[in-house]
């Protein structure tokens, strides 16, 4: 066996056990919700069988002490609406600053470069406060600060996308009569969707997860996503319904996990795309 084979069944190994490690807790999540809590808390790491085994009652449990079915509703919304408006208004910006490509577009694309290094903890106190005072506490609204805070790597990767793009291609386009919007919608964004497929992706994955916006910023008398909803399953001193929460988490997941199945081969060839040239 050559040296390069044993190196190249090394890394085979390598990776195979980095993977395992990274699916075993989604793997224990799934197994303990279906377990009784009282078993959770014994030993989390054992099969439910004979009385620990409670089937989906965990699952029932925990919809209706979280009115999870309405917290999915309105995470579905925020994740596809803002989602949907990052995608637009960013692929739209970044077109812009390749092709005019003067002071304000350069300072433009700086600008967007400096809000992926800046860190949420410095705004999140003010941006909580000014959420209440312009009327961003909605689901609506929350589109809104996700595309402020996603538009940095959209137009990052996007740039990069368009700037590998013939002008030529447009101009002719021009030259047979199409419009500036006919031209983008109709040779620029075909030409970009594997980047767009990826950062719908990791924008999806993103807002769909994330616990901290929407708790700062939504009307929690109103509005829950799944993920606050959850929390909600705590109880005074620290108790915790463990069953009804993994059941929540294995539903809060699949969604997510599905939709990463689905578009995972567009990832890589997007963001390369995107790298290629900046």
């Amino acid at each position: 066996m050559s040296e390069k084979t044993k190196k190249s069944g090394l890394w085979s190994v390598f990776f195979t056990l980095v993977s395992i490690l990274w699916v075993f807790p989604l793997v224990l999540v799934l197994v303990n919700s279906f377990k009784n809590k009282a078993y959770i808390s014994r030993n989390a790491f054992s099969i439910p069988v004979g009385r620990a085994f409670v089937g989906l009652e965990n699952y029932r449990r925990g919809i209706e002490r979280t009115d999870l079915i309405a917290s999915f509703g309105w995470t579905v919304l925020i994740t596809v609406g803002s989602v949907l408006l990052i995608l637009i208004c960013t692929s739209m910006c970044a077109w812009w600053i390749v092709r005019v490509d003067n002071w304000a577009a350069r300072t433009l694309y700086v600008l967007f470069l400096f809000n992926m290094v800046v860190p949420f903890q410095m705004v999140m106190f003010t941006l909580s406060k000014l959420a209440d005072m312009l009327g961003l506490n909605t689901p609506w609204g929350l589109c809104l600060v996700y595309l402020g805070f996603g538009a940095g790597l959209a137009v990052f990767i996007f740039t990069g996308v368009i700037k590998g793009i013939p002008r030529e291609l447009e101009e002719s386009a021009m030259i047979d009569g199409a419009s500036i919007p006919r031209t983008f919608f109709g040779i620029v964004v075909p030409i970009m969707r594997p980047s767009i497929v990826s950062v719908a992706i990791l924008e999806a994955m993103w807002i769909w997860n994330d616990f901290l916006l929407p708790y700062l910023t939504l009307d929690m008398r109103r509005f829950k996503t799944m993920s606050i909803a959850i929390q909600y399953l705590k109880g005074g001193y620290g108790s915790v319904d463990m069953g009804a929460m993994m059941g929540c988490l294995v539903l809060a997941i699949i969604p997510i996990v599905i939709f990463y199945l689905i578009c995972q081969k567009y990832i890589i060839k997007g963001v390369l795309a995107g790298a290629v040239k900046g």
